[in-house]
């Protein structure tokens, strides 16, 4: 398990978000006098779906990458991701001048895979079912000697990452408590370590699909849980299960985790639209679909990382009209 503690782990953040000035948005806090009525309590919602290609995910990506020594940007890089990820090392890549191949699986989303070759990457496909995309990716790496950017367990990833929920704190002041989507751990590891860092007492909690509830069943258990392809709307957290940073940094910094059904996901992705004209991904809207549906128990001033809003026209049509 890795020994890092706050101390160390938390100026990363900062630097991260140096390094992030001018490059990524600082993106807006939102509020709604409808849902703090209803739930009883301030809500402040960052709004990562208005970050650049629509997530979080750029953040940790211009991190890591920009961190690169020129030898290595020079023989380009390599990641996995269905989606948000992938895009967010394809803009990144293209930013900085550097050659990017994405490992994607054969049913990511058309539009993901499509904006992700807009940018400049070379889109590598394979069958999720048959093959595993990270040891894909570690082949050609060795082959080419192109360096590894994972979606989430990397430190200078997880700092990054950590920066949305760093703003979040700089704009609205100390919170009792923050809700963070969890797939893979890195946005939430990240958020955990700035939350800390900034107001001690604030408790964090994770939120998952029920479908999709791996790092709610480490979380508990202490040992690592796998779930394979979920069969979630939230795509963005079918991840089959924590990193080896996430995993202890969640069971470290993370106060709860919880989980949420596939109905109060569609919800919060239908309250985020009609009530506030936000497009948020269900993967994004986690954390209020566990206000709406009262999986936490809402404490004091609320904050709730809406982690991105890259949704196809078909899903968000499926959602709306049920």
């Amino acid at each position: 398990m890795p020994t890092f503690d706050l101390n160390d782990l938390f100026p990363r953040v900062r630097e991260a978000q140096e390094r992030l000035a001018g490059h990524a948005h600082r993106t807006p806090v939102m509020t709604s006098r409808t849902l703090n009525a209803q739930v009883g309590v301030e809500v402040f919602f960052k709004c990562e779906n208005f970050q650049r290609v629509g997530a979080f995910k750029f953040r940790g990506a211009f991190n890591s990458i920009s961190r690169l020594s020129e030898e290595e940007k020079a023989r380009g890089v390599i990641t996995y991701s269905s989606g948000n990820h992938a895009q967010a090392v394809a803009l990144v890549s293209q930013l900085l001048g550097i050659k990017a191949t994405i490992v994607m699986p054969n049913n990511a989303p058309a539009t993901k895979r499509a904006a992700t070759e807009g940018y400049g990457a070379t889109v590598i496909t394979y069958d999720p079912a048959t093959a595993s995309r990270k040891a894909i990716a570690e082949e050609l790496a060795a082959k080419h000697g192109y360096t590894i950017i994972p979606p989430f367990d990397h430190l200078d990833v997880i700092a990054g990452q950590g920066t949305a929920a760093l703003e979040l704190f700089e704009e609205v002041g100390a919170l009792d408590m923050l809700l963070v989507p969890c797939g893979g751990g890195g946005l939430l590891s990240g958020s955990a370590i700035a939350a800390k860092g900034m107001a001690p007492q604030c408790h964090v909690v994770g939120i998952e699909p029920e479908l999709a509830d791996d790092a709610t069943r480490s979380f508990r258990t202490g040992r690592l849980h796998t779930v394979h392809n979920p069969p979630t709307i939230a795509d963005g957290t079918r991840t089959s299960s924590l990193g080896k940073l996430t995993f202890p940094l969640v069971r470290r910094y993370a106060d709860d985790m919880q989980t949420v059904s596939e109905e109060a996901i569609k919800e919060a992705v239908r309250f985020l639209f009609y009530r506030m004209k936000l497009v948020v991904e269900p993967s994004g809207a986690l954390g209020l679909a566990a206000l709406l549906s009262r999986a936490v128990t809402p404490q004091g001033r609320v904050g709730v990382i809406l982690s991105g809003g890259n949704i196809d026209a078909a899903t968000m049509q499926q959602i709306l009209a049920t």
